[in-house]
């Protein structure tokens, strides 16, 4: 075993009460454990167990209202706790680096990333502009961005999701720090991007012994990357030891319900009756144009055909810039820049649940007066009745009914999402959008919500369609499931047969983010080659969208797109090397 690098001894942390004169309330109490150097250590909770202001408490990052009561934070021996804030401000940065969640809100918007990922080096080191240029190109090539000079002139909005994780892992990396905290990291990335990222701490770890302190909310990313796992509930440590140990063999009961599965889905009868038709969709943004020039047309879905059927769940898969957002945005008349057809059932008024739960709140309404809107609009007048219906709801969500009370900003994110979520489901439409509803939630909400869906969709016969980028979790709960690349279908089918026989290597690279099986091994390096989701072909490429990540193209992929090949009378993808038989009407998409 390596000698011990941090050590965090009885750390109690606590917050003022909700009003005034009111004790303090305690949100970490007495929280133990040591990370070893080289070692990569788990913590796993739900949203407001505790285990981000641990994180926040060993990097000085507390909020303002925050205050350690108790405990020690030994780094290297040295209690950071009474540490001069010279001396630990130095060692922030150097020896001990950060991850945070979400990365445009922790990269500064108005410095480039050259300045951003460079300042660690030009505080703690006496490098020359040149040499802070060359390893900030070299810290960015590191980390998968291929074309690091170009993005160190480009500021943080001007990069996908992916890429600016990636510099924050370099940000993090740069000056080699012994230690690297990530907090929730992967939370709300496509599959595929997740596993890059995965891959890259790996490799830190790997070659240059870093130790990790990964925090997340998801087992099955601490399983696959961490050697020892910490499990938190309500700010004490209720289980720790060998991360196969304690998935495998787990004793106290909040880890054994955080290691439940999802319940698996009813398999309901069969019904082909449509309540959505799409037929030949293209839908395009117009981009450019001025005084003397025309504006141009960005296509984003690419001639798209599908039905959904009354009281289903379907599933809608792809990684983020695909157009699955896209796609219900139109379908709610959100989005107008279209043509094809769109037909729906007469007197059907689909309702969304957004990603985003704190973007889809009024920040200046209380939750009760938010989630009394869709029955206001429904016409019922009792106020008490709604007033109660809001409960039922709040408590049906996992949360006491006294949230009523509270603003959305008093609110985790976890919890405010819960709240997005039942405000939709109190309109009781026969039609739910749920784009990405349960992205950004710890597995024990993610449990909740998702039986509150099966529930709503068994008890009202609701129609759902269901968009996310986790082909595991939606073949769990929906029947039929497309695949889009691109804006465009490249598999659907029955939601069984696509995931125990995929067809198209785009379907198999989403699988091989999240099965650790045999027959998904070989598809993992193709994870490792693609830099997210920015390896593109024209717009206007004649050939297969996928064929510059696809390890099996032939000379017709690049000359034409790809036949729907039906493989099954309910399983079809659209690739040259599918297999089954090219057949018009039976290949249907």
């Amino acid at each position: 075993m390596d000698e011990l690098l941090l050590q965090v001894k009885d750390l109690t942390v606590s917050f003022p009460g909700r009003k005034k004169g009111d004790p303090r309330e305690t949100a970490v109490n007495h929280l133990s454990f040591d990370i070893h150097r080289g070692e990569i250590v788990g913590v796993v909770g739900e949203s407001g167990s505790g285990k981000s202001l641990s994180a926040l408490s060993i990097m000085d990052l507390l909020p303002k209202d925050a205050r350690i009561d108790a405990g020690e934070i030994l780094f290297e021996g040295e209690d950071l706790l009474k540490m001069p804030p010279e001396t630990r401000r130095k060692l922030k940065g150097f020896k001990m680096g950060m991850v945070f969640q979400e990365p445009m809100t922790s990269l500064n918007p108005v410095m480039k990333i050259e300045e951003q990922v460079g300042e660690n080096l030009a505080l703690h080191t006496d490098c020359r502009p040149d040499e802070i240029h060359a390893r900030v190109v070299e810290a960015l090539c590191s980390v998968g961005l291929e074309d690091a000079e170009l993005i160190c002139r480009k500021y943080p909005h001007e990069l996908s999701g992916g890429m600016r994780q990636r510099v924050m892992l370099a940000l993090a990396a740069i000056c080699s720090p012994d230690l690297i905290i990530a907090d929730e990291p992967t939370t709300a990335l496509d599959v595929v991007v997740q596993e890059q990222i995965l891959n890259l701490l790996r490799k830190y770890n790997r070659e240059k012994h870093v130790a990790i302190l990964f925090i997340s909310h998801d087992l099955n990313v601490i399983r696959r990357l961490c050697e020892r796992t910490i499990v938190v509930y309500h700010g004490d440590i209720v289980e720790q030891g060998n991360t196969v140990e304690v998935m495998e063999h787990p004793q106290h009961e909040y880890t054994k319900t955080l290691v439940a599965r999802i319940p698996e889905r009813h398999e309901d009868g069969e019904n082909t009756e449509n309540v959505l038709s799409l037929e030949h969709l293209d839908v395009y943004y117009e981009v450019g144009g001025s005084l003397f020039r025309r504006k141009s047309r960005k296509h984003v879905i690419h001639d798209m055909s599908f039905n959904v059927h009354d009281g289903e769940i379907l599933g809608i898969v792809g990684e983020s810039g695909c157009g699955k957002s896209t796609l219900s945005k139109v379908i709610l008349g959100l989005h107008k820049d279209y043509t094809g057809t769109i037909r729906m059932r007469e007197g059907l008024r689909p309702q969304m649940v957004f990603q985003d739960p704190f973007g889809s709140l009024n920040p200046a309404r209380k939750i009760g007066w938010i989630m009394e809107e869709p029955l206001k609009v429904r016409g019922i007048r009792d106020a008490e009745e709604r007033k109660r219906m809001v409960r039922e709801m709040l408590e049906d969500c996992g949360l006491d009914p006294s949230f009523a009370d509270r603003y959305p900003r008093e609110l985790s994110g976890g919890q405010r999402q819960r709240i997005s979520i039942g405000t939709a489901l109190l309109m009781d439409t026969g039609f739910i959008i749920a784009d990405e509803p349960v992205s950004a939630l710890d597995v024990t909400v993610q449990s909740q919500i998702i039986k509150l869906i099966m529930d709503l969709h068994e008890k009202k016969h609701t129609t759902i369609m269901f968009i996310s980028h986790d082909l595991d979790l939606v073949r769990r709960i929906c029947r039929r499931v497309l695949v889009i690349y691109r804006g465009e279908i490249v598999e659907a089918g029955r939601s069984s047969e696509v995931y125990e026989n995929p067809a198209h290597p785009y379907t198999k690279m989403l699988l091989a983010a999240t099965r650790d099986d045999d027959r998904m091994r070989m598809t993992s390096s193709l994870i490792e080659k693609t830099q997210d989701a920015d390896v593109k072909v024209p717009e206007n490429f004649p050939g297969c969208p996928f064929i510059l990540r696809c390890a099996k193209h032939g000379e017709d992929c690049a000359r034409r797109k790809p036949d729907i090949v039906s493989l099954s009378s309910r399983h079809s993808a659209r690739c040259t090397y599918a297999g089954g038989k090219k057949d018009g009407e039976d290949a249907s998409l």
